[in-house]
């Protein structure tokens, strides 16, 4: 029956009442030690006090840096990964179909790694060396916006 459940035994302790008198256990000082900043009424220190030392949140810098909110940011791919997709032209339609690029952003082409073959890319944005190497195996790159 709901009506009859109770805690197990020993999973429940009383608290400590404090300040009760010596043969309580807890009297005279109640725990607090003799004289000092601790024992006194309305004791305790402000939150983050470190004994006169500044602290950590005074230490922090005042402002955040800075966030340019008109930065764009480019899904990446490189002439690389190319080799993984045979020689022709392509949009990023395509190169989403072909699982060289995932997301929505913008796409730009970057140049770590060697490009064989004619490929005719249709892309957003485009590295000097990546157009470089595009145009000397024979390929276009065309910048869309």
């Amino acid at each position: 029956m709901l009506n009859k459940l109770s805690s197990a035994k020993g999973s429940r302790k009383k608290r400590t009442r404090v300040g009760r008198g010596n043969s309580a256990g807890k009297g005279t000082t109640a725990g607090s030690g003799t004289k000092g900043q601790q024992s006194r009424a309305g004791r305790g220190r402000n939150f983050g006090f470190e004994g006169g030392q500044t602290s950590i949140l005074l230490r922090q810098p005042k402002l955040g840096g800075f966030r340019n909110p008109n930065k764009k940011e480019y899904e990446v791919f490189n002439l690389g990964d190319l080799k993984k997709i045979p020689a022709g032209s392509y949009d990023i339609s395509a190169l989403k179909k072909a699982r060289l690029i995932r997301t929505r952003k913008p796409v730009k082409l970057l140049g770590r790694g060697e490009v064989e073959g004619k490929y005719a890319l249709t892309i957003n944005a485009v590295s000097k060396s990546a157009k470089e190497a595009v145009e000397k195996a024979g390929g276009s790159i065309k910048i869309e916006n």
